[in-house]
Protein backbone atom coordinates (compact mmCIF):
# COMPACT_ATOMS: atom_id res chain seq x y z
CA UNK A 1 0.00 0.00 0.00
CA UNK A 2 0.84 4.09 -0.23
CA UNK A 3 2.07 5.62 2.70
CA UNK A 4 3.88 8.79 4.05
CA UNK A 5 7.36 7.89 6.13
CA UNK A 6 9.92 9.84 6.99
CA UNK A 7 13.17 8.34 6.22
CA UNK A 8 15.18 10.29 8.71
CA UNK A 9 14.83 13.06 11.16
CA UNK A 10 14.64 17.11 9.18
CA UNK A 11 13.21 20.14 7.84
CA UNK A 12 9.67 18.60 5.94
CA UNK A 13 9.43 17.57 2.85
CA UNK A 14 13.06 17.27 2.27
CA UNK A 15 12.95 14.12 4.57
CA UNK A 16 9.41 12.48 3.44
CA UNK A 17 8.78 10.19 0.37
CA UNK A 18 5.56 8.57 -0.55
CA UNK A 19 6.36 4.81 -0.54
CA UNK A 20 4.87 1.46 -0.86
CA UNK A 21 4.68 -0.41 2.53
CA UNK A 22 3.53 -3.89 3.41
CA UNK A 23 -0.01 -3.67 3.94
CA UNK A 24 -0.49 -3.80 8.16
CA UNK A 25 -2.88 -6.41 9.20
CA UNK A 26 -4.95 -6.17 12.52
CA UNK A 27 -3.38 -8.29 15.88
CA UNK A 28 -5.84 -9.63 18.15
CA UNK A 29 -7.97 -6.79 19.86
CA UNK A 30 -7.34 -4.39 16.72
CA UNK A 31 -9.30 -3.00 14.06
CA UNK A 32 -7.95 -2.40 10.22
CA UNK A 33 -9.32 0.60 8.48
CA UNK A 34 -9.05 1.82 5.29
CA UNK A 35 -8.28 5.43 5.68
CA UNK A 36 -10.11 8.31 3.66
CA UNK A 37 -8.74 10.95 5.70
CA UNK A 38 -6.35 12.13 8.19
CA UNK A 39 -5.42 15.33 10.21
CA UNK A 40 -1.84 16.39 11.07
CA UNK A 41 -0.69 17.45 14.52
CA UNK A 42 1.88 19.72 15.97
CA UNK A 43 3.26 16.01 17.64
CA UNK A 44 3.88 14.94 13.81
CA UNK A 45 6.29 17.97 13.07
CA UNK A 46 7.93 17.59 16.70
CA UNK A 47 8.37 13.82 15.90
CA UNK A 48 10.25 14.04 12.44
CA UNK A 49 11.99 17.03 13.21
CA UNK A 50 13.96 15.29 16.05
CA UNK A 51 12.66 17.48 18.71
CA UNK A 52 11.32 14.54 20.19
CA UNK A 53 14.67 11.98 19.63
CA UNK A 54 15.30 12.29 23.12
CA UNK A 55 11.92 11.62 24.75
CA UNK A 56 10.78 8.99 21.70
CA UNK A 57 13.42 8.32 18.95
CA UNK A 58 11.99 7.15 16.23
CA UNK A 59 13.10 3.96 13.72
CA UNK A 60 12.94 4.87 10.13
CA UNK A 61 11.41 4.36 8.00
CA UNK A 62 9.20 6.18 10.14
CA UNK A 63 5.12 6.18 8.79
CA UNK A 64 3.73 9.56 9.53
CA UNK A 65 0.07 10.42 10.93
CA UNK A 66 -2.21 9.93 14.22
CA UNK A 67 -5.24 10.76 13.62
CA UNK A 68 -7.77 9.26 10.79
CA UNK A 69 -11.26 8.28 10.04
CA UNK A 70 -12.64 5.49 7.37
CA UNK A 71 -14.21 2.06 7.24
CA UNK A 72 -13.45 -0.89 8.91
CA UNK A 73 -12.00 -3.86 6.68
CA UNK A 74 -10.60 -6.35 9.11
CA UNK A 75 -11.40 -6.58 13.09
CA UNK A 76 -8.38 -9.12 14.86
CA UNK A 77 -9.52 -11.48 17.28
CA UNK A 78 -11.26 -10.96 20.22
CA UNK A 79 -13.12 -7.93 18.65
CA UNK A 80 -16.96 -7.97 18.85
CA UNK A 81 -17.31 -4.33 19.40
CA UNK A 82 -17.18 -3.51 15.34
CA UNK A 83 -17.57 -5.05 12.53
CA UNK A 84 -16.53 -4.57 8.99
CA UNK A 85 -17.85 -1.21 6.80
CA UNK A 86 -18.21 0.40 9.73
CA UNK A 87 -17.25 3.93 9.65
CA UNK A 88 -15.16 4.65 12.66
CA UNK A 89 -12.65 7.68 13.85
CA UNK A 90 -9.83 7.24 16.01
CA UNK A 91 -6.19 8.48 17.07
CA UNK A 92 -3.70 5.98 15.94
CA UNK A 93 -1.46 7.40 18.64
CA UNK A 94 -0.11 3.73 19.84
CA UNK A 95 0.29 2.76 15.99
CA UNK A 96 1.18 5.57 13.64
CA UNK A 97 0.47 5.54 9.75
CA UNK A 98 -2.96 7.18 9.14
CA UNK A 99 -1.38 9.14 6.26
CA UNK A 100 -1.75 5.79 4.34
CA UNK A 101 -4.35 3.85 2.37
CA UNK A 102 -4.31 1.54 5.93
CA UNK A 103 -4.00 1.61 9.24
CA UNK A 104 -4.30 -0.66 12.18
CA UNK A 105 -5.93 0.95 15.91
CA UNK A 106 -6.31 -0.77 19.19
CA UNK A 107 -10.12 -1.16 20.01
CA UNK A 108 -10.34 0.93 23.11
CA UNK A 109 -11.28 4.94 24.01
CA UNK A 110 -9.06 6.29 21.50
CA UNK A 111 -11.33 4.98 18.55
CA UNK A 112 -15.35 5.59 18.06
CA UNK A 113 -17.88 4.89 15.27
CA UNK A 114 -18.54 7.99 13.52
CA UNK A 115 -21.90 9.51 13.00
CA UNK A 116 -23.17 9.59 9.63
CA UNK A 117 -24.06 13.56 10.01
CA UNK A 118 -19.93 13.56 10.44
CA UNK A 119 -18.40 13.61 7.01
CA UNK A 120 -14.79 12.25 6.65
CA UNK A 121 -12.83 15.50 6.55
CA UNK A 122 -14.26 16.60 9.77
CA UNK A 123 -13.90 13.35 11.41
CA UNK A 124 -10.35 13.38 10.76
CA UNK A 125 -9.53 16.49 12.41
CA UNK A 126 -11.06 15.54 15.67
CA UNK A 127 -9.42 12.76 17.71
CA UNK A 128 -5.97 14.12 19.24
CA UNK A 129 -7.08 18.17 18.93
CA UNK A 130 -10.51 17.27 20.71
CA UNK A 131 -9.12 14.52 23.54
CA UNK A 132 -6.58 16.82 24.08
CA UNK A 133 -8.39 19.52 24.71
CA UNK A 134 -10.91 18.02 26.89
CA UNK A 135 -7.81 16.91 28.90
CA UNK A 136 -6.66 20.29 29.19
CA UNK A 137 -10.58 21.53 30.26
CA UNK A 138 -10.59 19.08 32.81
CA UNK A 139 -6.98 20.16 34.37
CA UNK A 140 -8.06 23.51 34.27
CA UNK A 141 -11.24 23.64 36.51
CA UNK A 142 -12.68 26.13 35.35
CA UNK A 143 -16.17 26.87 36.54
CA UNK A 144 -19.02 29.50 35.16
CA UNK A 145 -17.79 33.27 36.22
CA UNK A 146 -14.58 32.05 35.80
CA UNK A 147 -12.23 33.42 33.08
CA UNK A 148 -9.21 32.17 30.93
CA UNK A 149 -6.79 33.46 29.22
CA UNK A 150 -6.03 30.30 25.64
CA UNK A 151 -2.82 31.23 24.23
CA UNK A 152 -2.71 29.50 20.91
CA UNK A 153 -6.88 29.73 20.16
CA UNK A 154 -6.47 29.40 16.73
CA UNK A 155 -4.64 25.88 16.30
CA UNK A 156 -6.27 22.56 16.42
CA UNK A 157 -6.68 22.49 20.47
CA UNK A 158 -7.40 25.91 21.01
CA UNK A 159 -10.52 26.15 18.80
CA UNK A 160 -12.11 23.25 20.68
CA UNK A 161 -10.85 25.13 24.45
CA UNK A 162 -12.79 28.52 23.60
CA UNK A 163 -15.73 26.69 22.50
CA UNK A 164 -15.93 24.37 25.89
CA UNK A 165 -15.66 27.82 27.73
CA UNK A 166 -18.45 29.75 26.14
CA UNK A 167 -20.33 26.57 26.47
CA UNK A 168 -19.71 26.42 30.12
CA UNK A 169 -19.91 30.39 30.90
CA UNK A 170 -16.66 30.82 31.17
CA UNK A 171 -15.01 34.34 29.91
CA UNK A 172 -12.49 33.58 27.20
CA UNK A 173 -10.10 35.83 26.33
CA UNK A 174 -8.03 34.17 23.18
CA UNK A 175 -5.34 35.28 21.44
CA UNK A 176 -5.24 35.51 17.46
CA UNK A 177 -4.67 37.82 14.75
CA UNK A 178 -6.35 40.80 13.66
CA UNK A 179 -7.17 38.59 10.49
CA UNK A 180 -8.41 35.73 12.84
CA UNK A 181 -10.25 37.61 15.80
CA UNK A 182 -13.59 37.25 13.99
CA UNK A 183 -13.39 34.05 13.70
CA UNK A 184 -12.29 33.28 17.35
CA UNK A 185 -15.18 35.53 18.79
CA UNK A 186 -17.62 33.64 17.17
CA UNK A 187 -15.98 30.45 18.12
CA UNK A 188 -17.02 32.49 21.50
CA UNK A 189 -14.01 34.02 22.90
CA UNK A 190 -15.43 37.23 25.07
CA UNK A 191 -12.13 39.25 24.13
CA UNK A 192 -9.35 38.71 21.60
CA UNK A 193 -5.73 40.04 22.00
CA UNK A 194 -3.77 40.72 18.72
CA UNK A 195 -0.29 38.39 20.03
CA UNK A 196 0.90 40.94 16.72
CA UNK A 197 0.50 44.11 18.10
CA UNK A 198 0.40 43.69 21.75
CA UNK A 199 2.14 41.83 24.59
CA UNK A 200 -0.30 38.66 25.64
CA UNK A 201 0.11 38.90 29.35
CA UNK A 202 0.05 42.65 29.26
CA UNK A 203 -2.74 43.19 27.62
CA UNK A 204 -4.60 39.90 29.52
CA UNK A 205 -4.31 42.21 32.55
CA UNK A 206 -5.48 45.12 31.34
CA UNK A 207 -8.56 43.36 30.27
CA UNK A 208 -8.71 41.46 34.08
CA UNK A 209 -6.42 43.46 36.47
CA UNK A 210 -6.48 40.65 39.09
CA UNK A 211 -5.64 38.19 36.41
CA UNK A 212 -7.62 35.27 35.44
CA UNK A 213 -8.36 32.07 36.71
CA UNK A 214 -6.49 30.03 34.36
CA UNK A 215 -4.04 30.61 31.57
CA UNK A 216 -3.92 27.84 28.54
CA UNK A 217 -0.92 28.20 26.66
CA UNK A 218 -0.75 25.80 23.57
CA UNK A 219 2.50 27.68 22.49
CA UNK A 220 5.20 28.41 24.89
CA UNK A 221 7.38 25.56 26.50
CA UNK A 222 10.39 25.22 29.26
CA UNK A 223 11.34 27.90 31.42
CA UNK A 224 9.34 30.82 29.07
CA UNK A 225 6.12 29.31 30.21
CA UNK A 226 6.86 31.37 33.25
CA UNK A 227 5.59 34.50 31.45
CA UNK A 228 2.54 33.55 30.44
CA UNK A 229 2.07 32.34 34.30
CA UNK A 230 1.67 36.53 35.04
CA UNK A 231 -1.24 36.81 33.51
CA UNK A 232 -2.84 34.38 36.49
CA UNK A 233 -4.07 35.72 39.27
CA UNK A 234 -2.93 34.53 42.64
CA UNK A 235 -3.80 31.08 43.42
CA UNK A 236 -5.05 30.45 39.78
CA UNK A 237 -3.83 27.93 37.29
CA UNK A 238 -1.43 27.89 34.40
CA UNK A 239 -2.26 24.62 31.79
CA UNK A 240 0.17 23.12 29.35
CA UNK A 241 0.40 20.38 27.29
CA UNK A 242 4.15 21.27 26.54
CA UNK A 243 5.55 21.23 29.49
CA UNK A 244 7.52 23.88 31.82
CA UNK A 245 9.15 24.59 35.78
CA UNK A 246 7.93 22.11 38.47
CA UNK A 247 7.61 25.54 40.56
CA UNK A 248 6.53 29.43 39.56
CA UNK A 249 8.10 32.41 41.17
CA UNK A 250 4.16 32.88 42.78
CA UNK A 251 1.16 31.57 44.04
CA UNK A 252 -0.03 29.74 40.28
CA UNK A 253 -0.21 26.02 39.80
CA UNK A 254 1.41 24.63 37.21
CA UNK A 255 -0.54 21.18 35.28
CA UNK A 256 1.32 20.04 32.80
CA UNK A 257 -0.54 17.32 30.34
CA UNK A 258 2.45 15.68 28.60
CA UNK A 259 0.08 13.35 26.87
CA UNK A 260 -3.71 12.40 27.65
CA UNK A 261 -5.11 9.30 28.31
CA UNK A 262 -8.32 8.88 26.27
CA UNK A 263 -11.22 7.94 28.38
CA UNK A 264 -13.78 5.90 27.77
CA UNK A 265 -16.51 7.45 25.73
CA UNK A 266 -14.84 10.82 25.21
CA UNK A 267 -14.45 10.77 21.57
CA UNK A 268 -17.53 9.52 20.51
CA UNK A 269 -19.15 12.34 22.66
CA UNK A 270 -17.00 14.92 21.02
CA UNK A 271 -18.23 13.52 17.82
CA UNK A 272 -21.82 13.48 18.68
CA UNK A 273 -21.55 17.05 19.63
CA UNK A 274 -20.34 18.02 16.18
CA UNK A 275 -22.97 15.81 14.42
CA UNK A 276 -25.33 18.02 16.41
CA UNK A 277 -23.52 21.20 15.27
CA UNK A 278 -22.59 22.32 19.13
CA UNK A 279 -19.11 21.96 18.32
CA UNK A 280 -17.14 23.00 15.47
CA UNK A 281 -14.61 21.85 13.87
CA UNK A 282 -12.41 24.23 11.53
CA UNK A 283 -10.55 22.68 8.78
CA UNK A 284 -8.05 25.26 6.61
CA UNK A 285 -6.67 22.94 3.98
CA UNK A 286 -7.08 19.69 2.61
CA UNK A 287 -4.64 17.59 0.63
CA UNK A 288 -4.60 14.77 -1.40
CA UNK A 289 -2.36 11.60 -0.01
CA UNK A 290 -0.24 12.33 -3.48
CA UNK A 291 0.22 16.12 -2.17
CA UNK A 292 0.85 14.75 1.73
CA UNK A 293 4.91 15.37 1.60
CA UNK A 294 3.90 19.42 1.07
CA UNK A 295 0.95 19.00 2.59
CA UNK A 296 3.32 18.70 5.83
CA UNK A 297 5.99 21.21 4.42
CA UNK A 298 2.71 23.47 4.17
CA UNK A 299 1.49 22.91 8.69
CA UNK A 300 4.93 23.54 9.19
CA UNK A 301 5.67 26.29 7.38
CA UNK A 302 2.50 28.27 7.29
CA UNK A 303 -0.13 29.86 9.89
CA UNK A 304 -2.87 27.48 10.36
CA UNK A 305 -6.20 28.14 11.40
CA UNK A 306 -8.23 24.94 12.92
CA UNK A 307 -6.86 21.89 11.13
CA UNK A 308 -5.14 20.50 7.71
CA UNK A 309 -6.19 17.17 6.43
CA UNK A 310 -5.20 14.81 4.02
CA UNK A 311 -7.96 12.86 2.14
CA UNK A 312 -8.04 9.49 0.13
Amino acid sequence: MKALVATDYGEPPSNLELAEVPDPVPGPGQLLVRIEAASLNPFDLKQISGAMREMAPLTFPHMVGMDGTGRVVGVGDGVTEFSEEEAVAGFFGAHPGTIAERAVIDVGPAVSRRPGAVDAVHAAAMPESGMTALALWRAAALRSGDSVLVIGATGGIGMFLVQFAAAEGVHAIATASEDDAAYVRNLGAADVVDYRSAGVVEEALRLRPEGVDAVIDLIGMGEAISISARAAREGGRLVSPLGGPEGLDRDVSAVYIGSFVPRQGDLEALLGQVADGSLRVEVSRTFTLDEAPAAVADFAHAHTRGKVVITN
